[in-house]
């Protein structure tokens, strides 16, 4: 066990060779006779440049000899040279993901060799304790940034390896002060490979993770994208936040439920179709040659993924595209023979179905592409667009064939949105007025939201009191201007006396008032960034500003699957690592 003391704080991780906190190295680095650090910065002291320090000496010698070419001695050159071509290695193997044994190769010692002069291959140890120096410098970042945050929000994403090699990835999204949303990665575990990986021990991991970092407390809630029901708050008495499915994972586990034997019949048509002019390259030019003649986009056929049900809306598309170059192709009997073409034609009436089922699929694709967008606040809209989809896109049509209109009524709204994603909507001043709600709904909805303000501790009724007193009229009054000071004093002090200071002001001290005067206020256009508007409207409503970084931190989706069929795959090399070492890879990836 090794343990990180940040600010007073024990952060303990359990690989050995996180003992050496910090890589020292052996030979000062001349940059350091021109350049001196203050904080977090580095000042030249030949022209006052400033640049930010990342324990890196790179831009600081980039800097000297584009600069200050001659002040640099030559001896000195070369050691900073290869200290940095060792720091830019570790940098490149934690960027891409790749395998610290890389060093080790013939290849790669060639490729030195030739481009470094007399440059001493660094050893897997020596990248090693370099890339651990890095993670702990960003763990000691990422404490004091949580450390000023008062509530965060996790994800924990489950992906795998290999077969056996099961992990979680936990990670934490938050609003800063001048609200900015962010997130980051806090831990990876192992699980178990076998069925003892039970709803319980998954819970007890997350509160591990919630105590290492100091943030018990702070949690509102846990997107998960986890398709089995291995995640609820029931299982352990020491959960206290809310679970919420990932809306990509849950609208997959839908499409895959909505689909009938009809139409996984023409998926599975289509994908043998497609998979024949991908790998048949007779048939793969004469695709192209059609593609020409026709005036059709010189686009290959895409193949679907089972573990992905929006790259079968990308298959139909490309399919559609395509489909009279296709026709051709299997109609000429020089490329293609009789029996071939029996086997792989798509019949008409199937075509119709894909017309009719393509743009169902592409509705859900841009849901999903709304809500994992990584610069927007995404759990505010799963609401909004959930019932859009149910009530205006998926519902039947008197020209939808059989199957489509099947799928449609499979899909049910009430298995694609939570209780926070609820509350985030009613924050989010852009879908304020739940109209996509029934009265009675928006009722309840309202009733939550005063309940939920009225909760808020005594600090928040603190922050909002203290920027009340803050605030001040500048509004000046026309009778104010026209009497005598003396007279006006007292006019005021009257007035102040009969009224009560916060009479004429236009921020809101009671919390029901509050509530009001935001649901009443006119809702900003769909392209605002709500973040942005609380930024400038957050003093108006201190209470719900408050709650508003409480819930719009929650994410609608689970980071991308890492290193999974859907995100980045590790290599047989990479899983080797140990559980730590995968830990350290991925919190340094991806806290860049």
């Amino acid at each position: 066990m090794s343990t990180c003391l940040v600010d007073n704080k024990n952060i303990t991780f359990s690989s050995k060779s996180h003992t050496r906190i910090l890589h020292t190295r052996l030979k000062r680095s001349s940059v350091w006779d021109i350049f001196i650090k203050i904080d977090d910065e580095v000042h030249c002291t030949m022209c006052d440049t400033k640049l930010k320090y990342r324990s890196s000496t790179t831009s600081m010698m980039y800097h000297i000899k584009n600069k200050h070419p001659d002040t640099m001695p030559s001896d000195g050159v070369s050691l900073a040279t290869h200290a940095e071509v060792t720091e830019l290695i570790s940098r490149m193997i934690e960027k891409d993901l790749l395998p610290i044994s890389m060093v080790s190769g013939d290849g790669f010692r060639e490729l030195l060799a030739y481009t470094v002069h007399n440059y001493k291959i660094p050893s897997p140890g020596d990248i090693t304790r370099l890339i651990e120096g890095h993670f702990h410098e960003k763990v000691e970042e990422l404490v004091v940034q949580l450390g000023r945050v008062e509530k965060v929000a996790l994800t924990a994403d489950f992906w795998t390896a290999l077969p056996f090699q099961r992990y979680i990835t936990v990670s934490c999204s938050f609003i800063t002060d001048d609200w900015q949303g962010r997130s980051a990665v806090l831990q990876t575990h192992k699980l178990s490979s076998d069925k003892r990986c039970t709803t319980g021990s998954v819970a007890e991991r997350l509160l591990n993770t919630v105590q290492t970092w100091g943030i018990a407390g702070k949690v509102t809630a846990c997107v998960h994208n986890c398709a089995r029901d291995i995640v609820s708050a029931q299982a352990c008495p020491r959960v206290a936040w809310e679970y919420a499915t990932c809306f990509a994972t849950t609208l997959q586990l839908a499409v895959s439920e909505g689909l009938s034997e009809d139409l996984v019949r023409i998926i599975v048509a289509a994908g043998k179709l497609v998979k024949h002019f991908n790998h048949n390259l007779m048939a793969c030019e004469a695709l192209k040659l059609k593609q020409v003649q026709m005036c059709l986009p010189q686009h290959k056929l895409i193949q679907s993924n089972k573990a992905r049900w929006d790259t079968i809306c990308d298959m139909f598309e490309r399919l559609l595209e395509q489909r009279w170059a296709i026709k051709a192709v299997l109609s000429d009997r020089t490329i293609t023979n009789r029996q071939e073409a029996q086997i792989l034609e798509i019949e008409d009436d199937c075509w119709q179905v894909i017309e009719n089922f393509t743009p169902v699929l592409a509705t859900l694709k841009w849901a999903t592409t709304v809500i994992s967008a990584e610069t927007e606040v995404s759990i505010s809209n799963i609401y909004p667009i959930t019932f859009s989809l149910i009530q205006t896109h998926l519902v039947p049509k008197e020209n939808d064939v059989e199957q489509v209109s099947e799928f449609k009524l499979k899909v049910d709204s009430n298995d694609l949105a939570s209780k926070p994603a609820l509350i985030a909507s009613m924050l989010d001043p852009r879908h304020k007025h739940l109209s996509f709600l029934t009265p009675t709904g928006r009722l309840a909805a309202k009733v939550k939201l005063h309940e939920l303000v009225s909760k808020l501790d005594i600090i928040t009724t603190t922050v909002g009191t203290k920027d009340e007193q803050q605030e001040t009229l500048v509004t000046p009054d026309i009778s104010q201007v026209a009497m005598p000071s003396q007279m006006r004093s007292d006019t005021k002090n009257t007035m102040m006396l009969l009224l009560g200071d916060n009479y004429s002001s236009s921020y809101a001290t009671d919390s029901e008032a509050q509530v009001d005067y935001y649901l009443r206020d006119i809702a900003p256009s769909l392209d605002t960034n709500p973040l942005d508007w609380w930024r400038v409207n957050g003093p108006r409503f201190p209470k719900l500003e408050t709650l508003a970084r409480h819930y719009l931190c929650v994410p609608g989706v689970s980071l991308p699957s890492l290193l999974s069929e859907a995100g980045q795959a590790f290599a047989t090399m990479r899983t080797r690592l140990s559980p730590e070492h995968v830990d350290m890879m991925i919190f340094v990836n991806r806290n860049v």
